[in-house]
């Protein structure tokens, strides 16, 4: 009958999404949960699993306290009439339309480079040298406060809050690798831009900056990672400390020689932590090195305007060497799983490396 048919199609298919759904090694926080459930049955340790409160992060600060305010320069009437012929004049009158005063960053940005661009040529134009004093006056002012609307363009921005909230789970275990690698080319292109601007270089095009922040809007990768990191710290130290109870008990093996315990053990190190765990914590790194680098870079390409608000963020969520640095305190959890991993099977001499 058709419907024994459709049946049987069927089966087959929800058997495969049932066995799946079963394993915990496709989503990063059952297969922590996995991890350290096993690691105490092959050792004889209390049952473990993942702390339910992972090392502090928080989301970026609040816009409000991100955007830097950027001194307005008011041409008095005089002088905006006296520019008649010049460029500048249109670029003023821009700035000064309804649309102009609700220039969001990244146009602001353009703005400011096209008001130095456009006063310098000016000044070559106009006989006026009271004029000319004026717009070179403004020129200087307008180079000095670049940086704040570079910054406002960057870390300023709305997009930038999607791709570092928090609420969106960890970095897939099977994450696609397409989205990283277009971040992290954008990155290495903001981050030139940022370079140019930073040494006065206003040629630098910026056609790219828009299609950049659409796609920060459109991921939520820096955020997952962040909390990827969280998880792996929570999870290494607690395993650690499964790892050292037993260090500081009997030992795996008497007299260096194998038994039947760390065989599993032996076993289980090479199956679930080298084939599961490490290839996972191995993806967070590259990550890190793709995303979290690349922004910090761009925080410290412009130390000299970073408001308060973002300066202690910043040490805790990019920062690899800040006493609070999340990544340093998952470099260490790292190593010291590793190095207690090493202890307890050099007790059969088996240590990894040897």
């Amino acid at each position: 009958m058709p419907g024994d048919r459709r049946t049987q199609w069927l089966i087959p298919g929800f058997l495969v999404l049932l066995l799946s759904g079963c394993n915990p090694f496709t989503e990063a926080e059952p297969m922590m949960d996995e991890y350290l459930s096993r690691l105490a049955r092959v050792l004889d340790a209390p049952e473990a699993s993942v702390p339910s409160e992972l090392p502090p992060a928080t989301t970026l600060p609040k816009r409000r306290d991100r955007v830097l305010q950027i001194p307005e320069l008011e041409l008095g009437m005089l002088d905006f009439l006296s520019l008649y012929g010049c460029e500048l004049q249109y670029v003023v009158g821009e700035r000064n339309s309804v649309m102009g005063r609700v220039m969001q960053p990244i146009n602001r940005l353009r703005y400011e480079i096209r008001f130095i661009q456009s006063a310098e040529r000016c000044v070559q134009q106009i006989d006026d040298a009271e004029l000319q004093a004026t717009l070179e006056q403004a020129v200087a002012s307008k180079r000095e406060t670049l940086s704040l609307a570079v910054w406002n363009a960057t870390w300023g921005t709305e997009e930038i809050e999607k791709l570092f909230t928090l609420s969106k789970g960890y970095y897939p275990v099977a994450a696609e690798q397409n989205a990283l690698t277009d971040l992290a080319l954008d990155l290495d292109q903001l981050n030139e831009i940022v370079k140019a601007l930073n040494n006065q270089k206003l040629g630098v095009p910026l056609s790219d900056l828009g299609q950049i922040h659409q796609r920060w809007q459109a991921q939520f990768l820096a955020g997952q990672v962040i909390n990827s990191a969280r998880l792996l710290i929570a999870t290494l130290n607690s395993g650690t400390e499964t790892l050292r109870s037993r260090l500081e008990g009997r030992p795996l093996c008497l007299n260096g020689k194998s038994n039947n315990q760390s065989n599993i053990v032996q076993s289980f190190f090479f199956k679930i932590y080298i084939g599961e765990v490490q290839p996972y914590m191995s993806a967070v790194s590259r990550a890190r090195d793709s995303l979290i680098r690349g922004f910090a870079r761009l925080a410290e390409q412009q130390k000299g305007v970073i408001p308060e608000a973002f300066d202690s963020w910043y040490s805790r969520h990019l920062s690899e060497d800040s006493g609070g640095s999340l990544w340093r305190e998952l470099d260490q959890a790292m190593m010291r799983h590793t190095r207690h991993w090493q202890d307890l099977l050099a007790q059969c001499g088996l240590r990894p490396g040897a």
